[in-house]
């Protein structure tokens, strides 16, 4: 297979998010040399490399890592697909082994963290690249411009974002705040980035509901007025009219529905494919972000709004 020379691993190959970053690796004509996953799933893997070596077992990776390094064919990037809590361990091994880690969100989970694997990247020289795949959607990209263009002006936008899970999440490492940091880290972060990216760093924020399966607040960015609403909870698909049984996406500025529900499908090849330019988003840029959904959770929990929080007061569990 024809490459562009770069070698990947891979870290957390059986969740469901890896596939597309193989297939992002594949179509950016990289190679996956390794991966690892304590879960034996991974039958995926065969449709993206079949040559790449398989780990269930961190030590025997590390092995693996370790004398890769010592033959001078040290990977060139670690990919970071694994449960939350752990990306700013696996991104250190990442670097601390002469690679640039590329990490799905959140990158961590609380503001110390980062500050921690910064040093990290100063002291190794690598970088750690965070996927914010929601920056390059196409009518996202269109939107900031629009924003942009009106100078001054105030928005009022209304957030709702409706995934219903089974039973699964709860019990999975998901459904644990201290593993994932909470529905509002879990879920929200990208949707939080691509509000602050557009509408500017946040001032303030409330938060009215904070429970494992639902949250809601309001943002009080520079130039916007976020409310949000984000769910797990099939049974909120009932308060909404969504043509998809299973997720309900809704951005609402200044009372007109803003569509940006297609074309998700690429964004992770588009992702790498910047970072492979030269072009990912750095540590730094996701600080906003990080910091907010760690203030949210930690957050007390005020009165409801006298404002029109759509879908929180419609609540019927």
């Amino acid at each position: 297979m024809k490459t562009n020379g770069k070698r990947f691993g891979l870290i957390g190959a059986a969740g469901y998010i890896a596939p597309r970053h193989m297939e992002a690796i594949k179509l950016n004509e990289g190679q996956l040399v390794a991966a690892l996953d304590p879960n034996d799933s991974v039958g995926q893997m065969d449709k993206y490399f079949q040559d790449a070596l398989f780990f269930n077992n961190f030590e025997r990776f590390e092995r693996y890592i370790n004398l890769l390094n010592s033959q001078n064919q040290t990977l060139d990037f670690m990919s970071i697909c694994s449960p939350n809590y752990l990306h700013d361990t696996h991104c250190r091994f990442a670097l601390l082994n002469q690679m640039h880690a590329i990490c799905e969100k959140p990158l961590v989970l609380n503001p110390w963290n980062l500050d921690q694997l910064q040093r990290t990247e100063s002291e190794t020289g690598r970088h750690i690249y965070n996927i914010l795949q929601l920056r390059l959607h196409p009518e996202i990209v269109k939107l900031k411009k629009y924003v942009e263009d009106q100078g001054n002006k105030h928005f009022e936008v209304q957030l709702n974002y409706i995934t219903s899970r089974g039973p699964w999440y709860q019990i999975s490492w998901k459904g644990r705040s201290e593993m994932s940091g909470g529905i509002a880290t879990n879920i929200g972060i990208h949707f939080f980035d691509m509000l602050m990216w557009i509408f500017g760093k946040c001032e303030k924020q409330e938060v009215y509901s904070l429970e494992k399966d639902y949250a809601a607040g309001t943002l009080f960015l520079e130039s916007a007025t976020v409310d949000w609403f984000l769910s797990v909870d099939p049974r909120h698909l009932e308060l909404v009219e969504s043509r998809d049984k299973r997720t309900y996406r809704s951005l609402e500025i200044d009372g007109r529905d803003y569509e940006f529900s297609q074309g998700f499908e690429d964004l992770h090849v588009s992702s790498y494919e910047h970072i492979l330019h030269g072009k990912g988003f750095s540590s730094e840029e996701v600080r906003p972000a990080i910091q907010l959904v760690h203030d949210i959770r930690n957050s007390k929990i005020t009165n409801l709004p006298k404002r029109n929080h759509k879908l929180l007061s419609q609540l019927k569990y």
